[in-house]
């Protein structure tokens, strides 16, 4: 019994920990209307579609916090917005760009879309597009 309760409650900190993961690397949660409002003022949105139980998101998000901590630059250049997979994946922010799943990262800069990974964890991918990113927000 007592291995069990260890069990539960260490899964259930994992749990809790996972799911404030976005909030530690800067990540504002989604709201409708946040990401049309960000790039008509001429930002460059950096959007990840993730749940709290999802692994794959989990890793994104440690490789996006440690890059921040690399750089500085992308959080003070970029406006990061997350999305909740359980609570959008229907919704029109989802389903107007075709977002195949969670595990998604988007960037965005106007009317376009600059870079897209799905499911990638690899942090030199990861990177790759936060660099679009920036290099997006910085430029004149």
């Amino acid at each position: 019994m007592k291995i069990s309760r260890r069990i539960f409650l260490g899964t259930s900190a994992a749990a809790l920990l996972a799911g404030q993961a976005h909030a530690a690397v800067g990540f504002k949660d989604y709201t409708p209307g946040m990401i049309e409002t960000l790039l008509r003022q001429g930002k460059t949105v950096f959007v990840d579609y993730a749940a709290d139980w999802c692994g794959t998101c989990a890793r994104q998000e440690r490789v996006i916090g440690e890059l921040m901590q690399e750089n500085p630059a992308y959080l003070k250049n970029v406006e990061f917005v997350r999305v909740d997979w359980d609570d959008f994946r229907k919704a029109e922010v989802t389903t107007s760009r075709q977002i195949p799943r969670r595990s998604t990262l988007l960037v965005l800069k106007g009317n376009k879309e600059l870079g897209r990974i799905v499911a990638g964890t690899a942090k030199s991918d990861i990177k790759a597009l936060m660099d679009t990113a920036l290099a997006a927000a910085t430029s004149a």
